[in-house]
């Protein structure tokens, strides 16, 4: 299995993963949500996977400068009350409202999120 790393060139925590997998010898492809665009569909699949309560990075400065109208999309989202396909909608089109990094397989799924113990055992390292 080839880990996919998505997430955004510029994230501490990618950077850092990034470099501990090559550390460990791990193979892996580095996908830039921002360079290479996350489609809603996609964006609806993680969701599906993991919930939007976990995906959306309430704490991003993206998430405090959000508009009133896209909160409420979020905040029902989470609840579970939302549009899932306007939330996928707005994670494609603010890719830096995801928590990051999202390790995916090769057909998508996701395998972890974030870089944490748990994280780091999912990718055998």
């Amino acid at each position: 299995m080839l880990p996919t790393l998505n997430g955004i060139k510029t994230c501490d925590t990618c950077r850092k993963a990034a470099k501990t997998l090559e550390a460990a010898g791990r193979a892996h492809r580095v996908r830039d949500l921002r360079d290479d665009a996350l489609k809603a569909e996609e964006a609806g699949a993680w969701l599906d996977q993991i919930g939007a309560d976990r995906l959306v990075n309430r704490r991003s400065t993206t998430w405090r400068n959000l508009g009133e109208a896209d909160r409420a999309v979020v905040e029902a989202a989470i609840a579970g009350t939302g549009d899932r396909a306007a939330l996928a909608a707005l994670l494609a089109r603010e890719p830096t409202l995801i928590k990051r990094p999202v390790f995916t397989d090769e057909d998508g799924r996701v395998i972890a999120l974030g870089f944490d113990t748990p994280a780091k055992a999912a990718l055998g390292i």
